[in-house]
């Protein structure tokens, strides 16, 4: 199985193929879209619009999944992530992808064992489970790898997930 993860942003949008063959995980891709600032917010998103669509036509992930948005106390900037994320979503649809949102707490809670544990912990558990020999970077390609492999339990936890 195949599972394009992606930790959505305007600025950093960051992304990781993960593959599950036989129990071993691996990744496949990983990256991140970057936007400038200075670029209207409408060409920032058709940018990551047109990147995801081109990942997914690469790859041809099983399924996407993507960071549920929690709103902390900057509301522009969730509004921003929000957008990228609704991007990331439609485009995966279109493309008839299937698509789910997990929260940090529950991705974290997979990858870790503790749904709150701190990014340095999600960074050391992602390169162990993919048998890395440096950590991803940046923060946003780790993340997006977590989101993956909480995608892979839950799939194997709930088969219907999978489908």
């Amino acid at each position: 199985m195949l599972v394009l993860g992606v930790d959505p942003g305007l600025t950093r949008c960051g992304y990781c193929c993960v593959e599950e063959r036989g129990g071993v995980q691996s990744a496949l891709a990983a990256g991140v879209v970057r936007t400038s600032p200075s670029d209207a917010p409408p060409d920032r998103l058709a940018e990551i619009q047109k990147e995801v669509s081109s990942l997914i036509e690469e790859l041809r992930p099983n399924a996407v999944a993507v960071e549920r948005l929690i709103f902390g106390a900057n509301a522009r900037t969730a509004i921003r992530v929000a957008q990228a994320a609704g991007v990331v979503m439609a485009e995966a649809a279109k493309a008839g992808v299937m698509v789910r949102e997990f929260p940090p707490s529950e991705i974290k809670l997979a990858v870790c064992g503790y749904g709150r544990a701190d990014k340095q912990q999600v960074t050391r558990m992602v390169q162990s489970l993919l048998g890395l020999t440096q950590p991803l970077r940046p923060p946003d390609v780790s993340d997006a790898a977590a989101v993956a492999l909480c995608y892979l339990a839950h799939s194997r936890s709930t088969p219907a997930a999978a489908r």
